[in-house]
């Protein structure tokens, strides 16, 4: 999967932007606040239809101006697809193939992409929510059946959470309505934890190999943790773990008036040994561990999609000495189309260079050398 054209309107501090990418390695090089990330967020954008910066939305469209576009081709073997969004205050219109769409399971997938920035580092440091929601971003590009069981799934957790509100407060509300919503929400629940499992599963076969690659280090791991003590991912055991936790902490959850269990209060943490790296590990390892990470991600794609992915990544070799920056261009070269912005190419080899399109970015303007 390749994307091969990117066109911008009025889109944070573009006018007007055309830009024809090459199928390898596309560098945007230029000094910080320029626009390099501008361009990377509208691709991730057309991927899946919302900035990775969160809670930029509202200033996506360029100061002044009413509208915006981010429009791109995609080319898939013969196929070839054109996505458009279109922005307004408070609106956003999705296209593919100049045809409207309006179920987001129609849209999402069609252009697949692997990114990282540098706030990717609150994935290890931050909340449980921000890495619930990789999981759900990734899940969702792989896999349709999760993306519409996820959104399922939320529909119920809000009916329940709700009408564990009225138990409290009503106390001839029927009880029997609870059991047949929380039945429902276990079967969707069941579906996710599997996913989970699977696609965290198939990170760790590679995620080890790579950071011992590049950090000459052995031992990075993710490690999946639930909120429920189960037994194992077999869908019977799930179910029995699930039933049985939410009839034994019917009296908590009444109380709180929320559901307290399941899968959207899971977590993962990445441990390097022993050592979990959200507490005991350096900035640099943190950092390198999500890179690693993030490339453990490609072969996945590949056999669930059937094509490679759209690498995106965002000042990428900040923090990395020079033969971490090399043995990391090793894993992005060749057949994978990467999009990657620096502030500069200092002692990056020059094999690496000589095929990759280099686009110079300054105060909106972008020219390629």
């Amino acid at each position: 999967m390749k994307i091969t054209k990117i066109n911008l309107l009025n889109f944070r501090n573009y006018t007007k932007l055309d830009l024809n990418l090459c199928c390898g390695m596309n560098i945007f090089i230029g000094n910080n606040a320029q626009g390099k990330t501008n361009i990377l967020e509208a691709i991730v954008m057309l991927a899946l239809t919302k900035s990775h910066r969160l809670g930029n939305e509202p200033n996506l469209i360029l100061f002044g101006k009413s509208k915006a576009r981010i429009k791109g081709k995609v080319k898939q073997e013969k196929i070839v697809r054109e996505l458009e969004i279109n922005l307004e205050e408070g609106k956003k219109e999705l296209f593919l193939n100049k045809t409207s769409i309006h179920k987001l399971s129609d849209y999402i997938s069609n252009l697949n992409i692997i990114s990282f920035t540098p706030d990717d580092l609150e994935i290890i440091k931050s909340s449980p929510s921000i890495r619930r929601n990789v999981l759900n971003i990734q899940l969702s590009q792989l896999s349709k059946k999760y993306l519409n069981t996820y959104n399922e799934y939320n529909k119920l957790l809000k009916t329940r959470n709700e009408y564990l509100k009225i138990l409290l407060t009503n106390s001839i509300a029927d009880r029997k309505y609870l059991d047949i919503i929380t039945d429902q929400l276990i079967q969707k629940a069941v579906i996710i934890y599997q996913k989970r499992k699977e696609y965290i599963d198939l990170i760790n076969q590679k995620l080890s190999l790579i950071y011992r690659d590049i950090a000459l280090e052995d031992g990075l791991v993710i490690r999946y943790l639930p909120n429920i003590n189960l037994v194992s991912f077999s869908e019977d055991d799930l179910s029995l773990c699930l039933r049985r936790t939410y009839q034994d902490q019917y009296r908590k959850e009444l109380n709180h008036g929320i559901t307290l269990f399941g899968p959207h209060r899971d977590d993962f943490s990445f441990f390097l040994g022993e050592k979990d790296l959200r507490y005991y590990g350096s900035q640099g390892q943190q950092r390198l561990s999500i890179i690693c990470y993030k490339l453990a991600e490609i072969e996945i794609f590949e056999n669930c999609c059937g094509t490679k992915p759209v690498l995106l990544f965002d000042d990428i070799f900040s923090e990395l000495d020079i033969k971490k920056r090399n043995k990391l261009l090793q894993y992005i070269q060749g057949d994978i189309q990467s999009i990657i912005t620096t502030t500069d190419l200092k002692n990056i080899q020059r094999k690496y260079l000589d095929e990759a399109f280099i686009f110079e970015v300054e105060n909106g303007k972008v020219t390629r050398k």
